[in-house]
């Protein structure tokens, strides 16, 4: 199997979120991913049902007694031969271990040591704990939505700070440095925070409000529920659509298909009458089922889309006709994103249980079978 990251070699130090999420796609791309499991999370947890950690495809796990010199050493020589370097430890866990950035650089100075942590790898918060919504609150990004401002803010899953402000800033990270290594030879250190990451995602939200079209109040905003021409609306049946009208003619295409009069209606920017329009447009879709909705308004310019279960979603025909979902181990994935004409992304396999290709994936990365042997001995793998 190839795709565009073909010959890059990465050693991914097992964790969870957007780690782990980073290297599924660099391996789905065509990197040659080592997920480095601890001894005694071998076998435990998730890691019993692989099929379902969706996160850890595509790569073999070994496991290594982190605590143990042998190990260590052994993930020296890998790293030697890496191109790229991923933990999403706290920070200092590395360099207490013997892997910090100074040292494999040492080793390896073309290499790009990309780290990924909630609050980044200095400031007062950056020993501390957290989760994707504690870095999401501290950018502003959970304080701004919500369909009130008179209850808590709405929880996004953990998709705005684990893997959108997490995977996706160090994959760019790595990315772009190694392209840079390219020209100069030389590597460096990617310091991806979660809360950084978030905050960038804000950047045009910021923008609003500085420019005085974004309250600081929940449900007051084109973008927040606040306005009715971008929001959910239940139907009939008690299931939902989207709409997303903003463009002055997308909004009056929305207007035709609800067979209402523009000439005997607000303007649509006009905030004082959102309140009023949005009741208006909850009891029209009130009238008709989502299937009907569907019929009048997909494949129009309103912006329009049917809200999905994620039962219903890998049925839906735009995903299935662009193989949105492919099988992987007899469960269905979402399907590697990006797309490439010419070297696309694969799926290699499923998740391996952690530690069940220690010694297959240490030979593929030149470890032979008398140090494999010694290091058994020595306890330093499983």
């Amino acid at each position: 199997m190839s795709g565009p990251l073909t010959g890059i070699k990465v050693v991914e130090m097992a964790g969870i979120g957007p780690a782990p999420m980073c290297a599924m796609m660099l391996s789905d791309m065509g990197a040659e991913v080592i997920r480095v499991d601890r001894v005694q999370d071998a076998g435990l947890g998730i890691a019993m049902q692989p099929e379902f950690s969706y996160l850890t495809r595509g790569r073999p796990s070994i496991a290594m007694d982190l605590k143990n010199p042998d190990a260590i050493a052994t993930l020296l020589q890998l790293i030697a031969s890496a191109d790229v370097v991923l933990e999403g430890f706290r920070p200092g866990v590395m360099e207490r271990l013997g892997l910090g950035p100074d040292v494999c650089l040492a080793r390896n100075p073309k290499l790009v040591f990309a780290r990924v942590t909630g609050w980044g790898q200095e400031g007062p918060l950056s020993a501390s704990a957290g989760h994707d919504l504690n870095y999401i609150a501290l950018s502003g990004a959970l304080h701004a939505i919500g369909r009130s401002n008179a209850e808590p803010p709405a929880i996004p899953l953990n998709l705005v700070g684990d893997f959108g402000g997490g995977t996706m800033f160090v994959l760019t990270g790595i990315l772009a440095a190694l392209l840079e290594c390219k020209n100069s030879g030389k590597g460096q250190v990617v310091d991806a925070g979660m809360v950084d990451g978030a905050l960038s995602l804000m950047t045009s939200i910021y923008g609003m409000k500085a420019a005085g079209i974004q309250s600081d109040r929940r449900a007051e905003n084109i973008l927040d529920s606040g306005s009715h021409f971008y929001n959910v609306y239940e139907t009939s049946d008690g299931k939902y659509v989207s709409i997303g009208s903003i463009e002055k003619k997308f909004y009056e295409e929305l207007l035709e298909k609800l067979e209402l009069d523009p000439e005997t209606l607000p303007k649509q920017m006009d905030r004082s009458q959102w309140p009023a329009m949005k009741e208006k447009m909850v009891a029209i879709f009130r009238t008709k089922t989502r299937d009907e909705w569907c019929r009048i308004m997909e494949n129009t310019d309103i912006c329009f889309a049917p809200v999905l279960t994620l039962e219903e979603a890998p049925r839906y025909h735009h995903n299935r006709e662009r193989n949105a979902f492919v099988e992987v181990g007899g469960q269905l994935h979402p399907a590697p994103a990006p797309r490439f004409s010419r070297t696309p992304s694969s799926i290699k396999g499923p998740a391996p249980r952690a530690g069940s290709n220690t010694d297959a994936a240490l030979a593929a990365w030149g470890i032979d079978s008398a140090q494999l042997a010694r290091l058994r001995t020595a306890g330093a793998i499983a």
